[in-house]
């Protein structure tokens, strides 16, 4: 079992970058980035493989890059070109698997408190 910490979200207007960061503690395979948005379901964001492939939805395609420091054990999710639709709390996850997929929720076993991403526009 992992535990996880993130932190790094804040306000920033349209256009705007934030980079998120989750501290590991334990040991994990894959790893990703989910978000929630008032009123809507958890949603998968990004993946890191434990083969270091990554995976992303379309939505934020071009725009957020998963990375993994595993000398630091740290996760980040670096957004740019936010946009108000990605206004959300957002949580770091992770999975027992060698790869994960995000949009399958039950590939990920342990989970952060989130931190809040607000975009104003």
């Amino acid at each position: 079992q992992a535990e996880l910490l993130e932190s790094g979200g804040g306000s920033v207007q349209a256009g705007g970058s934030l980079r998120l960061s989750c501290a590991v503690a334990g040991y994990t395979h894959c790893m990703g980035w989910f978000r929630q948005a008032p009123g809507k379901e958890l949603e998968g964001v990004a993946v890191f493989n434990a083969d270091d492939s990554t995976t992303y939805i379309d939505s934020v395609q071009g725009r957020f890059t998963i990375s993994k420091d595993n000398v630091k054990t740290t996760l980040y999710l670096q957004m740019n070109n936010l946009q108000p639709e990605d206004n959300a709390m957002y949580y770091c996850a992770a999975g027992p698997y060698w790869n994960c997929r995000p949009q399958v929720k039950s590939d990920f076993t342990d989970w952060g408190q989130g931190t809040q991403v607000t975009v104003s526009s």
